[in-house]
């Protein structure tokens, strides 16, 4: 296949989008406006402006017009210490916002080396196919014999037979069957949120194979070298890089529970895991990753080019759940699949894990859904019928894994009942359970007490995807009193958070459009990323330059959920959060009380331009270069 572009475009740049359109069975290639990366750069950012000029107003998320758009970080495959993220969009079939999901992927590598910045996948195959990229030739293939397998075995077996230099992605069984809480694989790595892997299951299309050895020019190949040894050197004599080696991103799971109160268990019934911690006296919770790491660690697995590597294979070796090897055990697990299921049993946890992530689900939002389950089968309002006699109950981890069984296979009542997600579970269950489903948008909450953290509890709020730590990783901030430039943050208190949630958002906004780790972000801050922007493209931006962009990609995604139809009401916070304070641990008492909430919706919306319903005005798209869009979606004066 020919590109369309004869030359690069800028440096450090492939300019061509592969476009892939199942209905048709037809590919083309298109090239990337030189304005498009001065504007967004890579990553997020060019997907974002891609989904908002292709996706077709209120579509049903699983109708073939529904684009998937797959970015790797502008940073990405350069050598540049961990950067390594690949960005995948789409309108969200579990939220009906706009989607997005990110991976530490080796196929985004590929991908670029392959000569393509971007993949664009439209329509629907009349049957299962997966997409094969190798270089410059491009296929359909027929995918009937890996359809219905897991996400491992397809993966496995796409490798098999076309070599291990292929990088993969694949959904499990849940894509397929059309979970809104299912997600895409990528060799161990989840792109999990926001239901990308219904996405691919309801376009009929398995897997993508990808295979790429050219070589990208930079702009300064000498710069480049040097930033590389810099980077390398930040991050070699920091102590992140011991801990995140020997412990992971869980390290802190002691510290969050006792000296912070806000790790969320039994579904957000207490925010401190004391049982656990009572049964081990003397010891370590088994859910702390200084007691499992040592004795189930097999091997570090980084993503592309990191240096400080806190994936691990989590391998059992003996007793009941023997066999039983996944990659992560990263902190959302241990409370998803952990503490707010009330299982303090690692093994169990990593046995949910497992599941999870071989049929290819959120294991988030499975978690925290079937937690939701739990809490309705203990007060009642589920039954045995309701349940296939399954008998839920908090801390039980054989149940657990029944349980979850049925969820990710769409199994029985239970498993039809729990298989969207919280939200679709309470509107068939009803019986007043809203009042303690986890979620905002539609997606459920993660690993933190927000009722303990307010200026999370506004990220959380606000969130484009719906309740999201990293969409601002506001977490950072208010756990510890300061980050980059702000600094004496009060974590109980619901004042001045506008600010901090809006700079928050931005900066994170770049390190998605850049293919940053956010694990590196206190290494790094912005400022010590600029240098490899410069290196790689040729662009000379200061901190300023660079987070406008971050804004201006941030009020796109925002001029998303407008189209779609959201409004000022949709920036919630869950009943339990807003009505029933924290019950035990030092956050004890603490709530967000809804006029908080408000007031802070308020400022945040005046810190970022918009009005008081939420909608940019048109004065700051106008200064974020967005005037048309403006025009188009009517926006406040």
């Amino acid at each position: 296949m020919k590109s369309t572009i004869g030359a690069y475009l800028m440096k450090g740049v492939n300019g061509k989008i592969l476009w892939v359109d199942l209905s048709a069975k037809k590919m083309r290639e298109e090239s990337i406006p030189e304005k498009i990366y001065e504007d967004y750069l890579g990553g997020l950012g060019i997907a974002t402006r891609l989904l908002f000029n292709l996706l077709p107003p209120k579509i049903d998320p699983l109708k073939p017009d529904n684009p998937l758009i797959i970015v790797p970080g502008l940073l990405v495959g350069t050598g540049l210490p961990t950067a390594s993220k690949t960005t995948l969009v789409f309108k969200s079939p579990e939220t009906n916002a706009f989607g997005r999901s990110v991976s530490g992927a080796y196929l985004g590598v590929a991908l670029k080396r392959a000569g393509f910045d971007a993949i664009i996948i439209t329509g629907k195959s009349e049957k299962p196919v997966y997409l094969f990229i190798d270089n410059d030739r491009i296929e359909i293939r027929d995918a009937s014999n890996i359809w219905g397998k897991d996400t491992l075995e397809t993966q496995n077996t796409l490798r098999d037979d076309l070599g291990k230099d292929f990088r993969t992605c694949a959904i499990g069984p849940a894509g397929e069957n059309l979970l809104r809480i299912a997600d895409i694989d990528f060799e161990d790595r989840q792109s999990a949120r926001a239901g990308g892997g219904a996405v691919m299951g309801s376009k009929l299309l398995k897997a993508i194979a990808v295979r790429g050895t050219g070589k990208i020019e930079y702009a300064d190949e000498a710069l480049l070298r040097k930033e590389i040894i810099n980077w390398n050197k930040v991050i070699n004599e920091s102590e992140a890089k011991k801990l995140d080696m020997k412990y992971g991103s869980a390290e802190f799971f002691e510290w969050v529970n006792k000296e912070r109160g806000v790790f969320p268990v039994k579904n957000w019934n207490e925010s401190m895991f004391e049982e656990s911690f009572e049964n081990h006296k003397g010891g370590r919770s088994p859910l702390d990753p200084y007691y499992w790491a040592p004795k189930y660690t097999e091997r570090l697995h980084p993503c592309p080019n990191c240096t400080k590597p806190c994936g691990r294979y989590f391998f059992i070796k003996d007793g009941k759940y023997a066999g039983t090897r996944i990659e992560g055990m990263e902190y959302e697990l241990l409370y998803s699949l952990g503490g707010d299921l009330g299982i303090d049993d690692i093994e169990v946890t990593a046995k949910l894990d497992e599941i999870c992530d071989r049929a290819g689900v959120d294991a988030i939002s499975a978690g925290v859904t079937l937690a939701w389950a739990i809490e309705a089968y203990e007060k009642g309002l589920l039954t045995k019928e309701d349940t296939d006699g399954i008998e839920l109950k908090f801390g039980d981890g054989e149940i657990a894994i029944v349980a979850m069984k049925e969820l990710v296979n769409r199994k029985g009542k239970l498993g039809e009942l729990l298989a969207d997600g919280v939200k679709r579970a309470v509107q068939k269950l009803g019986r007043g359970s809203e009042k303690f489903s986890i979620e905002i948008k539609g997606m459920e909450l993660p690993a933190y007490d927000i009722r303990g953290l307010k200026g999370m509890a506004l990220a959380e709020a606000v969130s484009v995807r719906g309740g999201c730590h990293l969409t601002g990783g506001i977490y950072a901030p208010e756990l510890t009193g300061s980050f980059w430039k702000m600094s004496d943050i009060d974590r109980f208190s619901a004042k001045w958070k506008g600010y901090e949630v809006k700079t928050g958002e931005d900066f994170m906004t770049i390190y998605d459009t850049l293919g940053m780790c956010k694990f590196s972000r206190s290494l790094f801050w912005i400022e010590g990323l600029l240098g490899g922007v410069k290196a790689v493209c040729g662009i000379d931006h200061g901190v300023d330059e660079i987070m406008l962009i971050g804004e201006r990609i941030y009020n796109l995604e925002k001029l998303i959920n407008l189209r779609e139809g959201f409004t000022r009401k949709d920036d919630y916070l869950p009943y339990r959060i807003t009505h029933e304070p924290i019950k035990n641990g030092v956050s004890k008492g603490y709530y967000v009380k809804e006029e908080e909430l408000q007031n802070m919706l308020n400022e945040y919306y005046l810190v970022r331009g918009w009005s008081r319903e939420g909608v940019p005005t048109k004065m700051r798209l106008f200064e974020l270069g967005l005037e048309k869009e403006a025009e188009e979606l009517g926006a406040s004066s």
